[in-house]
């Protein structure tokens, strides 16, 4: 049986900034233009946090029964590993996705959003159908498409637009920066993964590309938010806040292009999500008080 820590390991605590951060911008925004309410924005932190935790205990699950993470490089899989039964890992799936479904719904009560129900209901979709069923598009490439979308333009608007009826130019080049962090985080992931991935038939984006490729994309995804923060601070100079994340993501960059490989592409992850972390909190305060 699986200790705690071990669940909350399983859990992978360093995904968490992708489903803080899109939150924090968006609600930023939403500040920004006078919608902004504290309930709300609760409720839709939960809830994404409650979407990621689903989604990184049915990855342990999918993967684990595929055995796809018997030789795993990186943190715990509960599955994988045999410190939890597969069944025992699918309710806890099944449970944190409900929750988060269940603080969907609460939200477009409250806000009388009901388009909402449908984009709440196509994330749950997309968070099994990463690498669960029979074709999941996280092994055919995709997945860093999918993170861009749902991590990104999907959560940062949504955000907003539940709380102030309305999206903006500015609030989607945010949605796009963020996007482009979360994919990083992901790809970062996966150019740790090409050896083993390659050898159990896990067609990432990385696997596709090749090391030295995948490398590349890193570096050009992760320079987008602050391309982006230039172009945000011609509006709302405030947002030029977010350079504040450099810092934190240039060691990320260089550990990535002095060629690392196996564990010690493990703080490229963390980097790159405290980077995003950052990055999305200096922005929320440029758009609100912008």
């Amino acid at each position: 049986m699986a200790s705690l820590a071990q669940w909350i390991e399983g859990a992978r605590p360093r995904t968490l900034p992708n489903a803080v951060a899109p939150v924090l911008v968006g609600s930023g925004a939403a500040y920004g233009v006078g919608g902004f309410s504290w309930l709300h924005t609760a409720l839709i932190l939960l809830m994404s946090l409650a979407l990621i935790v689903g989604v990184n205990y049915a990855n342990d699950y999918s993967d684990g029964i595929r055995g796809t993470d018997e030789d795993r490089v990186g943190p715990l899989r509960l599955v994988g590993s045999g410190a939890a039964k597969p069944k025992t890992v699918l309710i806890a799936a099944w449970a944190s996705l409900g929750l988060a479904a269940v603080l969907g719904v609460t939200v477009v009560v409250l806000t009388g959003q009901w388009l909402m129900l449908a984009v709440g209901a196509l994330c749950i979709v997309a968070a099994w159908f990463y690498t669960g069923g029979k074709r999941p598009y996280g092994y055919s490439g995709f997945g860093e498409l999918a993170v861009f979308v749902f991590f990104g333009l999907v959560a940062v608007l949504g955000t907003l637009f539940v709380q102030a009826d309305m999206v903006s130019g500015v609030s989607i080049g945010a949605a796009v920066a963020v996007g482009a962090f979360s994919s990083a985080v992901l790809i970062a992931n996966n150019l740790r993964d090409i050896p083993t991935d390659s050898e159990t038939g896990k067609l990432t984006l990385a696997v596709r590309l090749g090391d030295r490729d995948t490398r590349s994309l890193y570096t050009a995804v992760l320079a987008v938010p602050f391309l982006m923060t230039v172009l945000l601070g011609l509006r709302q100079p405030l947002t030029l806040l977010g350079f504040l994340a450099l810092p934190i993501a240039i060691p990320a960059l260089r550990r990535v292009l002095g060629g690392r490989t196996g564990m010690e592409l493990i703080p490229v992850l963390r980097d790159t999500g405290m980077a995003m972390l950052v990055w999305s909190i200096g922005t929320s305060i440029g758009l609100a008080l912008g």
